[in-house]
């Protein structure tokens, strides 16, 4: 069973920058897709974006298309979420998560289809 660790949160201001890693141990990151969700107190848990495993595409909300990143780094079995420009709403828990599928524009956002999740890092976005 894949085991994923996230890091990297903080208090950061309005405009500032984090990046979150999220390790993952147990088996090859190639072998997963992995997605980044948040949740915020008192909401839902929403996506935020996704790396295919099998190719090069990538997925973001609308919400933080040209503000956020995601990049993978196969050899440190690493995924990253480069956060720049980050405002209040941005606060939240940050978790990622493993599909051992490739999703599609529709579908990449389904937490259903996730199997495993980490614990989540703290991003916390204020003056």
């Amino acid at each position: 069973q894949v085991q994923l660790v996230e890091s990297g949160g903080g208090l950061v201001r309005p405009g500032g920058s984090l990046r979150l890693s999220c390790g993952v141990s147990g088996r090859t990151l190639d072998y997963y897709t992995i997605g980044w969700f948040r949740q915020a107190p008192g909401k839902e848990r929403e996506a935020v974006s996704c790396s295919r495993r099998s190719d090069t595409i990538t997925y973001y909300a609308d919400s933080v298309k040209g503000r956020f990143t995601i990049s993978r780094d196969n050899a440190k079995n690493t995924v990253y979420l480069q956060m720049n420009l980050l405002q209040p709403e941005d606060t939240a828990v940050y978790y990622c998560a493993a599909a051992k599928v490739d999703p599609n524009g529709n579908s990449w956002y389904w937490k259903d289809l996730y199997d495993d999740w980490g614990q989540g890092t703290q991003v916390s976005v204020s003056s």
